[in-house]
């Protein structure tokens, strides 16, 4: 299905594309393709005046703030070791935008237990498009968070990526429809330039 319009205020929402993530491996696409469109794209809603914001995961170096659930992973993370300095800064190529709003989570999705909610309906957001990594975690939480609150969601498959091919896969072709439109970042910015009073 092509995507069919943004509204009026319409915010590009970036989750987890950060220092920490530069080096890991990622399937389909790299870190730096997905940074270097949600920059197009970062730029493009600032070019409008529309809102960009910068999601970064943090954590307590000693895990006071980790979800406390059980899960068969429980034991594994515990054994990880703590990530390096600086893991959670905003990756270079988007961050250095003082208008950006950059939210912190300590979840997967962006929307529980930060202000993210408060800070788009402050600004009279209704719509959110979304980037970042990884598809089926930090975004697909997103999104599905996205959607209970009522936000209309656009997710540009081409700029975000996963831990492994068939992960992105599944949340694009069987997750993500149930959730919003999806496209790529150059449709988007497509129907955003046309979308908007006055743009050629």
């Amino acid at each position: 299905m092509p995507l069919s319009t943004l509204d009026a205020l319409t915010a590009l929402v970036a989750v987890d594309l950060q220092s920490g993530a530069l080096s890991r491996p990622v399937a389909p696409h790299p870190v730096d393709t997905v940074i270097a469109r949600t920059a197009e794209l970062a730029a493009a809603f600032r070019s409008f005046g529309l809102p960009v914001v910068l999601v970064r995961m943090t954590a307590a170096a000693d895990g006071a703030d980790a979800t406390p659930g059980r899960t068969d992973m429980s034991a594994v993370a515990r054994q990880q070791p703590a990530p390096p300095e600086g893991w959670d800064e905003i990756a270079p190529g988007l961050a250095g935008h003082p208008a950006d709003l950059v939210v912190t989570k300590r979840t997967w999705g962006a929307f529980h237990g930060t202000d993210l909610d408060l800070q788009l309906r402050r600004r009279g957001v209704t719509q959110i498009v979304l980037t970042g990594i990884a598809t089926s975690l930090g975004v697909e939480s997103t999104a599905r968070s996205a959607h209970e609150h009522g936000y209309h969601v656009t997710l540009a498959v081409d700029a975000m990526t996963d831990i492994r091919a068939a992960s992105h896969e599944n949340s694009i072709e069987r997750i993500f429809p149930l959730l919003g439109e999806t496209g790529s970042t150059g449709e988007i910015l497509d129907l955003l330039r046309t979308s908007r009073p006055g743009a050629s």
